[in-house]
């Protein structure tokens, strides 16, 4: 088994070579870390010791040794590295359709087979991850709530518009803030109303914004995003973690609907017995 380096790797490059040099003499359990860590690297920076122990099916003390074999400190510096690494954000979108053309998985049917792995993985990941307190306490919160308002912009929009659909199938009182027309809504937020903020890495400032102007206006806000360490998650009253797993940096949102679907349906049989 490998003994921990004396130093940590300085840069994500490093970081890679020495993953790839100690894999082979790792024990199950550190190996299955390596293993998850290789293959989520761009998760690293936006997750908890707990989601990314959960992805590789060990427990934290596990994560956290893998750390340490690794030559850093504990799981918060080697986290630092990463978002050190990666403060400027994903790359563009021509960025990935180029490195998908020049891997020689563009096509139509790889693409497809990529991207249900990536959702089963995703699914996968929630089930073992979930917070069932939080997610309890977030449809208390719902459930109490005046109005609901959904704030989800870029990525999150089809996640905030498909709650907007079921709450008012449900009829359930809910506001979609969409910034259509760049037109701004926050009048709207009362107290006694509740706010569902979903924003992931890297975060909407709309979103960020108008919980920041919920949490000043005394309403409960619940955010659904990808970790405690997310600025999402700051302040907010609940927060449900949920991480997708990538396929070309492109990430699908099958975790993030099955958890709002999951908290929507709650929220509206908890409403119904009112």
């Amino acid at each position: 088994m490998s003994e921990p380096s004396s130093t940590a790797p300085a840069s994500v490059e490093e970081f890679r070579e020495r993953l790839a040099m100690i894999s082979a003499e790792l024990p199950k359990r550190l190996r299955q870390c390596a293993d998850h860590i290789a293959a989520n690297v761009d998760r690293i920076a936006v997750s908890t010791v707990a989601e990314l122990a959960a992805g590789a099916d060990v427990p934290p003390s596990a994560l956290m040794r893998f750390c340490q074999i690794l030559g850093f400190s504990g799981f918060s510096e080697m986290q630092r590295l990463f978002r050190d690494a990666y403060a400027p954000g994903w790359p563009d979108y021509a960025t990935r359709l180029k490195t998908l053309r020049d891997s020689g998985a563009g096509s139509p049917t790889a693409l497809l087979a990529e991207f249900i792995d990536s959702g089963r993985q995703s699914l996968e990941s929630l089930a073992k991850s979930v917070d069932e307190q939080a997610l309890a306490q977030a449809v208390d919160v719902l459930s109490a709530a005046g109005t609901v308002h959904l704030a989800g912009f870029r990525r999150a929009y089809p996640v905030a518009s498909y709650l907007a659909y079921v709450f008012e199938k449900m009829a359930v009182s809910a506001m979609l803030h969409d910034g259509a027309g760049k037109l701004d809504h926050r009048f709207a937020l009362r107290p006694g109303d509740a706010l569902i903020a979903i924003s992931f890495a890297p975060y909407s400032v709309e979103t960020l914004a108008l919980a920041e102007e919920a949490r000043a206006r005394g309403l409960a806000v619940v955010a659904i995003t990808d970790g405690a360490v997310s600025p999402l998650a700051e302040g907010a009253d609940v927060c449900l973690a949920v991480s997708e797993v990538d396929f070309g940096a492109f990430r699908s949102l099958s975790a993030t609907l099955a958890l709002a679907l999951s908290l929507a349906v709650a929220v509206g049989t908890a409403r119904s017995g009112v």
